[in-house]
């Protein structure tokens, strides 16, 4: 495998090892120009709405509101996360397949509107909110993604309306505003698959017989973790959508407004997780290389088997490569089997073929900037790490190194 000269080589090494020798390993760093350009590609849509979920960084979020982009909130936390890095309540959404009360009574307070994905939703915030505007999330019966955990449509997932007239009976008895119809069956969806949802939103309004202004297509843009894997065409994803929008139009007699709603596409391809090898061994047959870097700050290899591009910077010498290659698999420090870097969606162990390496190296775990620190733990009782932000090379600390004083100070003594 060649490592040098790829798209994965964004980051100046010499920049990476200032940073290591600063903040420590392992840690979160982000591009800031890589976000801004994903965002440029999506102009065309009315509105882009980012999934933050994939990373919630209130530096991030304000990178967002810069740009004039709106904000998809799934919990009460991310609704005040994104109050806090300046939305507005008119700029967040919120999305989910229940309330809890408190949540409820927050919306409630700040009138944001709600992406429904039940009736009892519909009964909960109707009896509370009457007139309460409202997007409806439906479950078109079928699904698609690149893991059965990503997969968001069909009878195997929990998310979205199914029966769309029971909805819309619910919504007249409390004379709901329903302003959008938004479906989405999961991330890293085909043109085969995106066909099929446009044909589904256009069914659905369709049967509605009620008016709306939004339609929105989702997340699930996906890139490419992979050397060989292509960007997705855009123009294409925009044209499929555009022409559902237009027999949308033609069917209600007015203008359609198209939303999309990213997380992953604007922020994967933007992150790095840099962590040291502090072990290597040979178990049988095996080869491993142990890194400081574990599951609770990296979970997707372990709970989706997901493929993340690897690399290494040799900490004496980062500009060159060692002609002696390995094949090896790649784990953490976890007290726990699972900790593996490599693995397939079985949880297969797999190997990669890298660079020789020494104890003090480093491994780079590429296109981290979606579901990396937004899904880190304090499993193990393991600190929280730093995060970056790279803006022309210059380099910003925009979440500390947790204390192991502030993991357990929640916890009364």
């Amino acid at each position: 495998m060649n490592h040098t000269n790829n798209k994965k080589d964004q980051f100046d090494k010499n920049t990476l090892i200032k940073l290591i020798n600063k903040y420590n390993t392992p840690l979160w760093i982000y591009d800031k120009n890589i976000i801004q350009k994903q965002i440029i590609q999506l102009q065309q849509f009315n509105r882009i709405r980012f999934a933050q979920k994939s990373c919630s960084n209130i530096n991030i979020l304000k990178i967002m509101k810069e740009h004039k982009i709106h904000v998809d909130a799934v919990s009460q936390g991310e609704i005040e996360r994104a109050l806090t890095a300046g939305f507005t309540p008119k700029e967040i959404i919120f999305t989910a397949d229940l309330f809890d009360y408190q949540t409820l009574l927050r919306i409630i307070e700040l009138n944001i509107t709600v992406n429904i994905g039940s009736i009892d939703m519909l009964h909960q915030i109707g009896k509370l909110s009457p007139q309460h505007a409202i997007w409806l999330r439906v479950n078109p019966k079928f699904g698609h993604g690149h893991h059965e955990k990503t997969n968001t449509g069909g009878e195997n997932s929990k998310h979205g309306i199914w029966n769309i007239l029971e909805a819309i009976d619910i919504i007249n008895k409390y004379k709901l505003k329903l302003i959008g119809i938004h479906i989405h069956i999961g991330s890293g969806v085909n043109n085969e698959y995106l066909e099929k949802v446009c044909n589904a939103m256009v069914n659905t309004i369709y049967s509605l017989k009620k008016d709306i202004q939004w339609i929105s297509a989702g997340g699930g843009l996906p890139i490419p973790y992979r050397l060989e894997e292509k960007n997705i065409n855009i123009k294409n994803y925009f044209n499929l959508w555009n022409i559902a929008r237009i027999k949308i139009e033609k069917f209600l007699g007015h203008s359609i407004k198209l939303e999309i709603e990213p997380g992953r596409f604007l922020v994967a391809e933007s992150g790095i997780l840099v962590s040291e090898i502090r072990a290597i061994k040979t178990m049988g047959k095996k080869h491993y290389t142990l890194v400081n870097a574990g599951f609770n700050d990296l979970i997707r290899p372990t709970m989706y088997g997901s493929y993340h591009y690897i690399s290494v910077i040799h900490k004496n010498d980062p500009n060159t490569y060692s002609n002696q290659q390995v094949e090896t698999i790649i784990g953490g420090p976890l007290c726990e089997s699972g900790d593996i870097f490599t693995q397939n969606s079985n949880n297969i162990l797999t190997t990669r073929l890298l660079p020789k390496t020494k104890i003090g190296d480093y491994i780079i775990f590429h296109d981290t900037g979606a579901y990396g620190a937004s899904m880190s733990s304090n499993y193990n009782s393991r600190p929280l790490i730093p995060e970056i932000i790279l803006e022309n090379g210059i380099p910003k600390l925009i979440r500390r190194r947790q204390t192991y004083q502030e993991m357990m100070q929640l916890e009364l003594i």
